[in-house]
């Protein structure tokens, strides 16, 4: 018995480091080896499906390319705005890719990635409107996206905001005089117009000194830290090697990827 005791004890002190270096190399991500990328894949030109039903849009090819600088591939889950955090929130994904501009009440409760877009807010009206400025939507309805920084622009702006669930959403409802308009982003009224040229509705830039120019990156948990780094450095290569300015290119028609 007692030659056997340094052979256990080896034994056991073996195993323990092997178990210590495995959580050492765990993994951030929810599958390793795998990205796993929360969108919503109804706005255009960020996510969205094409005529065939497939995914595409600026987001899609950009993760697929931070997920490839990774050493990683990618997989996509699709859900709806309204439950897109809270999906991050109980681990269905690793990060969000979805349009998410950080602010300061995000940045308290999640982690962000460098931007790779900096997009300018723009007001959408019918035309002979007598909204003329942003500030003309004090005490009107505007169609918005519940929990959105268009939604807190608008409330800061003390106008009404309406629920809008996506964009094509939000241009009936200004269409058929349900609201006076809507705050959004330039490059989604940018798309959205080169299939409605005949509309009656208008837009206008926001200037930044009355809505900031919005900073839109990945967003994780906090716990994210390896994570976090990994996709800073993926993606300042990837702005090197002039891969955000070629999907900016494509998908926006001009390159909003740079500040």
């Amino acid at each position: 018995m007692k030659k056997r005791w340094p052979l256990l004890l080896l034994t056991g002190v073996a195993a323990l480091a092997l178990t210590v270096t495995a959580c050492g190399k765990q993994s951030e991500t929810k599958k390793p080896g795998t990205l796993t990328v929360g969108m919503e894949g109804t706005y255009a030109p960020y996510s969205y499906k094409d005529k065939n039903g497939k995914l595409t849009g600026f987001e899609v090819d950009l993760a697929k390319d931070v997920a490839k600088k990774m050493g990683m591939k990618v997989q996509y889950k699709l859900t709806g705005w309204d439950s897109l955090i809270q999906g991050l929130n109980s681990n269905s994904y690793d990060v969000i890719f979805n349009n998410m501009a950080i602010n300061p009440s995000r940045k308290k409760q999640y982690r962000f990635a460098t931007p790779y877009i900096y997009s300018k807010s723009i007001m959408i009206t019918k035309k002979g409107s007598p909204i003329k400025n942003a500030q003309d939507f004090k005490g009107k309805k505007v169609a918005e996206g519940t929990g959105t920084d268009n939604w807190d622009n608008a409330e800061k702006l003390h106008a009404k905001p309406v629920s809008s669930p996506e964009f094509n959403t939000s241009m009936q409802m200004i269409d058929q005089g349900r609201v006076s308009g809507a705050i959004n982003a330039q490059p989604a009224w940018q798309t959205w117009y080169a299939s409605h040229k005949d509309t009656d509705l208008q837009a206008k830039l926001i200037p930044t000194n009355i809505i900031p120019q919005g900073e839109i990156a990945p967003m994780m948990n906090k716990k994210s830290a390896k994570l976090n780094k990994q996709m800073d450095k993926a993606l300042n290569e990837l702005r090197k090697d002039g891969t955000l300015k070629r999907l900016s290119m494509k998908y926006f028609g001009e390159n909003i990827t740079d500040k």
